[in-house]
């Protein structure tokens, strides 16, 4: 008014209600969260703060945020990124595991290894903590079938027959094989039950 400033009108995206959360829970997974943003320096720091988000890399190109995971890999870590633009794409690309957001471009999920379907970022957490719980069945599998090999292929062939007499008749070590199969479906079954972590209750 009259050539004198006398408001400032202020527009930003607002942050997730639920990224703080997810950004905590990371953290107590061990997971190191940075951020790589095309937006200025005054507006990443700030989201960064409100997050607990200490590396913040602002102002970078598609291209660049690409190359800063490649910077990461380098130095002997496995990135994982999430994104949902297109100047996400190429960075999703080149991480060990991209996730894109459901609701994002087609090219981000395109170049993404995971499309979280909800816009909801506590999907990440979901994906991590899932995917860990399959690693182990997989482990409780492999156990499973090593144990019923190990144990009754040598017993159907003789191998403890001098020492202790007995012998595994071949109709009992082939029903032992078949239920090697059995328990490794039955215990894949169990990730049919899968609950993901409770983050309602998590302290930020």
């Amino acid at each position: 008014i009259q050539k004198e400033i006398v408001g400032v009108i202020a527009v930003s995206d607002p942050v997730r209600t639920e990224a703080a959360t997810v950004i905590a829970m990371l953290k107590s997974f061990g997971i190191h969260s940075i951020m790589v943003t095309g937006d200025n320096w005054g507006t990443a720091k700030a989201i960064a703060s409100e997050l607990g988000i200490k590396d913040v890399f602002a102002e970078t190109q598609p291209a660049g945020k690409a190359d800063k995971v490649k910077e990461l890999q380098k130095a002997g870590m496995v990135v994982g990124m999430v994104g949902d633009g297109v100047n996400d794409s190429p960075a999703l690309a080149a991480a060990d595991v991209g996730l894109a957001i459901g609701a994002g471009t087609d090219i981000a999920i395109e170049a993404a290894d995971i499309v979280l379907m909800r816009s909801n970022l506590e999907d990440v957490i979901t994906a991590i903590h899932l995917s860990k719980k399959a690693f182990k069945r997989i482990k409780l599998n492999y156990i499973w079938a090593l144990g019923y090999n190990v144990l009754a292929i040598p017993m159907a062939a003789g191998v403890f027959l001098p020492f202790s007499g007995f012998r595994l008749p071949p109709w009992v070590a082939g029903g032992a094989m078949a239920a090697s199969s059995l328990s490794v479906v039955c215990s894949s079954l169990m990730l049919n039950h899968y609950k993901g972590p409770n983050m309602k209750f998590y302290p930020m």
